[in-house]
């Protein structure tokens, strides 16, 4: 039996999706090329971007889907502000580097958000900026970021808004009728609970009508993927025809459940169950509710010389659970999320193990 994945991706994933990896497609049949197009559809649909945006899916992790958005939509003269408070702020601003792309960055620590009066006197400091950054919800603590209030400074400023919305995308609310952005890049093994393998990118037609030759690498190219893709709906490469046919799947399953809404409900609920459990046995959690997205949640290490993360995790993982080891520069830290095709009863049965553990190994909390 497979054990249950309490982490930031890949994920717990249903059986019907798993079911759809069992068959062999043609990359070049019919019926591959109408599922292609079935996903583009959705993914535009689920941002309510139609007639307006284009989707570029992209073979690879999500990195691969950031890295070709920055690179095939930015130039070589743009001028870039990174808000990072974390690790995936941090990959952006190592990928400007890579493509030689001028950047500054305003940074703060890892359980914070940007001050949004900051970030404006940064704009009005550097007159030369074209484009901003930004992380819905950053992975290394669980923050969710105003994303929202961000969006709106960027377009009063007249700049260009490219958002990383890896672990939100399919969950946390995300609608051009009232957030304005440029580009989002985001993956299917995350919140939309398909598998590891396909990025994509959902880029405003007007924008990437005009990035040709942006891009310094053929494979990143989003430009020429979604000319190959409008010519003829091919993928230029191998597909990943696997991961795409369980995608598929994963994606009626999301309209099923209600959509981003519902999605967004079933998870919230597994973060209250897991956070008030959590607290009852006696850890502390890293962020307060208020900035605590209902993805994956940060939990201070105990101070107890008994407490070892990896004898911690190896209890937990024979227990049928695993979880992930923290990130944070600040202090010694995990993670376990709340993700996946995951229920209520998940978080309890992963809350007994957890309990048990701290038992077994004699662990005080207090």
């Amino acid at each position: 039996m497979d054990k249950k994945l309490l982490t930031p991706g890949p994920l717990t994933t249903s059986k019907t999706t798993k079911e759809a990896m069992l068959h062999d497609w043609g990359s070049r049949d019919k019926n591959f090329i109408e599922l292609n197009k079935s996903i583009r559809k959705s993914l535009i649909k689920l941002i309510d971007g139609e007639d307006l945006f284009e989707c570029v899916p992209m073979q690879g992790s999500g990195t691969f889907a950031v890295e070709a958005m920055i690179g095939s939509l930015t130039k070589t003269n743009s001028k870039i502000l990174i808000l990072i408070n974390g690790a995936y702020g941090q990959r952006m601003k190592k990928i400007c580097e890579y493509h030689k792309r001028p950047y500054i960055v305003y940074e703060v620590v890892e359980h914070e958000v940007h001050d949004l009066l900051e970030i404006e006197n940064i704009i009005n400091n550097n007159k030369d900026l074209t484009h901003v950054f930004g992380v819905y919800c950053e992975t290394t603590s669980g923050i969710l970021n105003p994303i929202k209030s961000i969006a709106d400074l960027v377009n009063k400023k007249n700049l260009s808004f490219f958002i990383d919305a890896m672990s939100a995308f399919g969950a946390l609310p995300l609608s051009t009728k009232n957030l304005s952005f440029d580009a989002v890049a985001a993956s299917s093994n995350k919140c939309l609970e398909g598998v590891p393998g396909v990025g994509f990118v959902l880029v405003k037609k007007a924008i990437i009508e005009n990035t040709k030759g942006n891009c310094h690498s053929l494979s990143l190219d989003l430009f020429d993927q979604w000319q190959s893709m409008e010519k003829n709906a091919q993928w230029r490469f191998t597909p990943p025809t696997h991961v795409l046919a369980a995608f598929y799947q994963a994606l009626k399953e999301h309209h099923t459940e209600g959509g981003v809404q519902g999605r967004y409900d079933r998870y919230m609920q597994n973060c209250k169950i897991l956070c008030k459990g959590m607290e009852e046995i006696g850890f502390k959690q890293l962020l307060p509710e208020h900035l605590q997205a209902p993805i994956i949640i940060t939990f201070m290490q105990p101070s107890d010389p008994s407490f070892k993360f990896e004898q911690f995790y190896d209890s937990l993982s024979k227990k049928g659970f695993l979880i992930y080891p923290g990130k944070l520069t600040i202090a010694n830290t995990f993670r376990i999320g709340c993700i996946g095709y995951l229920n209520s009863n998940d978080m309890l049965e992963a809350l007994k193990a957890i309990k048990k553990t701290i038992q077994e190994f004699n662990i005080q909390l207090n």
